[in-house]
């Protein structure tokens, strides 16, 4: 029985090893291509599908997370995202070879896939195999992959593109994406799949509608066009979803009051001040005068913040509840916001630095809390697709945020006419945030005890 005891705790480490390194390189594709395309677009040429290398990644990405959770569902944890994996390794050798920007703009979509497959599990695994107490623990380390990944890759992309070849920024994550599927294979899944008809049209409808209202953030005309496409799809898509058995996204989970509210608090949480990462490096570079280094250290103060509260955040929802919690991480937004909105430009680098901290109190917070609602307010076979709708909810936030502060960036006289101008944005969509927490519910303390590990 030791023996048995000791393999299970074995395999959860290896697979939580596997996790990590698979958001690693996902998270460090994520940002790593910012410093370098201007280089690729120099020696591939066509200048004018420059932004598509961004865009084809993020509409991919985004559009998977859903359903790879509901498959999760159905088909179980580790193998749909082992396939993700192969599938962000299969983009990133395409991604390598590329001899054209319409070429890497394809494979980037590849890529995106990949990503988006993979980026909902670390949180689902860790849902099945972690008590609430220490789920925390874990959600901090693997934020503080991306905090790390926000620091490192600009000087990994720097070197690569000087002393080697910009290629590499995606040959280096066949191995690693190796290594993770390697060690995942001993993982002996906790979770008993539930097993459905895969509902093809409804992937269809669904991915159709989503990607043609993400377009609304990049393209300069048809805008009417794009958006009455998705509309239209879209509500084909719930029209469609009421009347099949197995659904894509089950819609009777937003009649979890909770549930929805959680998603939609997410949306408004990240709609608001999730994007200042975008621009604050900018700032200190354009209006600041610092260095590549040293504007993207302030994106550190971000991963600190974070990791300080959620470390703890599963222990504080057994004892506080979700409401609580959330209005706090919401008012730390707030907070935020009111910083964000006092910047000038004669704002010093610890002013900068304090005020991403205090971001990362408010996200680590509001995240860490979602994420744990999502997998204990349902049913175990709706735990993947729950908690992929957290993600779904943040992914679209973000793009809608992001896209309206460059909005105002670029209509602005001057840079720091701009980011003043976006942070202000930032600062009156954090209390829309703060007012959808309040339709959240209370919740005994019996309902965050969840699963032990």
């Amino acid at each position: 029985m030791n023996r048995a005891m000791e393999r299970n705790s074995k395999s959860k480490w290896l697979v939580m090893t596997s996790i990590v390194l698979a958001i690693l390189i996902s998270s460090l594709d994520s940002t790593i291509t910012n410093t370098t395309v201007p280089h690729i677009v120099k020696e591939l040429g066509g200048f004018e599908l420059y932004a598509w290398s961004f865009v084809a990644y993020m509409i991919t990405s985004t559009v998977m997370t859903p359903i790879a959770g509901r498959l999760s569902d159905m088909f179980g944890r580790k193998q749909v995202f082992a396939v993700g994996m192969i599938v962000f390794l299969i983009g990133s050798l395409l991604c390598g070879s590329a001899q054209t920007m319409l070429m890497l703009v394809l494979f980037r979509a590849v890529q995106g896939i990949g990503a988006g497959i993979m980026n909902p599990f670390p949180a689902i695994i860790a849902g099945d195999l972690f008590s609430v107490e220490k789920r925390g623990k874990i959600q901090a380390l693997f934020s503080s992959m991306w905090g790390i990944s926000a620091v490192v890759a600009p000087m990994l992309g720097s070197l690569f593109v000087e002393y080697a070849s910009w290629r590499w920024i995606f040959y280096v994550n066949v191995p690693v994406c190796l290594l993770a599927i390697i060690l995942l294979i001993p993982y002996k899944e906790t979770y008993e799949p539930k097993r459905a008809k895969v509902d093809v049209w409804g992937a269809v409808l669904f991915t159709s509608s989503i990607s043609l209202l993400l377009m609304l953030t990049v393209v300069e005309s048809r805008f009417v066009l794009y958006a009455a496409g998705g509309i239209v799809l879209l509500t084909a898509f719930i029209f469609y979803e009421r009347k099949h058995q197995s659904p894509l996204i089950p819609l009777s989970l937003f009649r979890q009051r909770n549930v929805a509210w959680m998603i939609g608090n997410t949306f408004l949480a990240c709609a608001s001040l999730f994007g200042t990462s975008s621009y604050i490096p900018l700032y200190m570079q354009d209006v600041r005068g610092h260095g590549l280094f040293v504007s993207g250290l302030p994106l550190l103060g971000q991963a600190v913040g974070w990791m300080l509260v959620s470390v703890p955040a599963g222990k504080w929802v057994i004892r506080y509840g979700y409401r609580r919690l959330l209005l706090c991480g919401n008012a730390l937004l707030i907070v935020c916001g009111v910083a964000a909105a006092l910047l000038h430009a004669g704002s010093s680098f610890a002013y900068v630095f304090g005020m991403m901290v205090v971001q990362g109190l408010a996200y680590g917070l509001i995240f860490t809390v979602t994420t744990i609602g999502a997998q204990e307010l349902v049913e175990p076979h709706r735990k993947g697709v729950s908690t992929s709708m957290q993600y779904f909810s943040r992914n679209i936030g973000t793009a809608v945020g992001t896209t309206l502060m460059g909005a105002f960036l670029t209509r602005a006289a001057d840079t720091m006419t701009g980011i003043h101008h976006l942070l202000v944005y930032g600062f009156w969509m954090s209390f829309a945030a703060f007012l959808s927490c309040l339709f959240i519910q209370s919740a005994r303390k019996a309902e965050a005890k969840g699963h032990t590990a």
